[in-house]
């Protein structure tokens, strides 16, 4: 893979850092799945989600090595995602099902 500056190498022990930051997370993962966090659980197992596959993009993919260009389309990507997730939560928020109890 090479950017503007040329190929980028990426030293094993990098690897071996990320992917033992990978299965703590998984081992985070289990162990918050057998808790009872309330109304916390889907928060907490998103944010965990979120960090492991931040570590993926960045590191697996070569996105923390790429160019410009990379990180702009990335970016947009994540702009529409939360586009989506933001009109999908407010519709589901709004309907009168979901303050009944």
């Amino acid at each position: 893979m090479s950017t503007e500056t040329g190929p980028h190498i990426v030293s094993p022990a990098v690897y071996l850092l990320i992917w033992l930051a990978l299965m703590a997370g998984t081992g985070l993962t289990v162990f918050a799945a057998l808790q009872d966090f309330g109304i916390f659980n889907a928060i907490i197992a998103l944010v965990i989600a979120t960090t492991k596959a931040i570590l993926v993009i960045l590191f697996f993919m070569h996105v923390k090595y790429s160019g410009k260009h990379i990180a702009l389309v990335i970016l947009s990507g994540l702009f529409f995602l939360a586009v989506l997730l933001t009109l999908t939560l407010s519709d589901y928020l709004s309907r009168a099902w979901a303050t009944q109890g």
